[in-house]
């Protein structure tokens, strides 16, 4: 298993530590988000997404599951946010399994929620929350 570290000191480092989640993901297009409430999953997702050239405004699909990006090449970009799930069958219902599956990068925040529905292979970001605005961003592959 792939694994890399990448330390941020404050928010001005997110652009570069997108950039390396971007490299090491590599043709992976399932990236699973896992920390804390606020330790910053959106922020580098919003920043991830402005990497691949999305221009409309990303926020977290806290209520809708999933939103839909479309990066100026013409990239599909979903955005799931499963903190509020009570059973995965919510997830199925939205169709989880047909976006995790279509080929597209799909963004997963809180994928504990539906881990029975991940596919094989897949990209785990972590972030722990540090002092101020530092993090520790753990990447592996899986």
């Amino acid at each position: 298993m792939d694994e890399k570290v990448v330390e941020v000191a404050a928010l001005a480092g997110l652009p570069a530590a997108a950039a390396t989640v971007w490299d090491f993901a590599k043709d992976e297009n399932i990236l699973l988000f896992e920390g804390e409430m606020a330790a910053g999953k959106t922020t580098l997702i919003k920043e991830l997404c402005r990497l691949a050239g999305v221009a409309e405004p990303v926020s977290s699909p806290s209520y809708a599951l999933v939103n839909e990006y479309e990066s100026n090449r013409g990239e599909v970009i979903y955005h799931f946010d499963f903190y509020r799930i009570n059973d995965q069958r919510e997830a199925l219902d939205i169709g989880a399994t047909e976006y995790f599956y279509s080929g597209n990068k799909c963004l997963i925040e809180w994928p504990s929620q539906v881990r029975d529905l991940l596919p094989e292979h897949y990209v785990t970001v972590t972030i722990d929350k540090g002092v101020g605005e530092a993090r520790t961003i753990t990447l592996k592959k899986n």
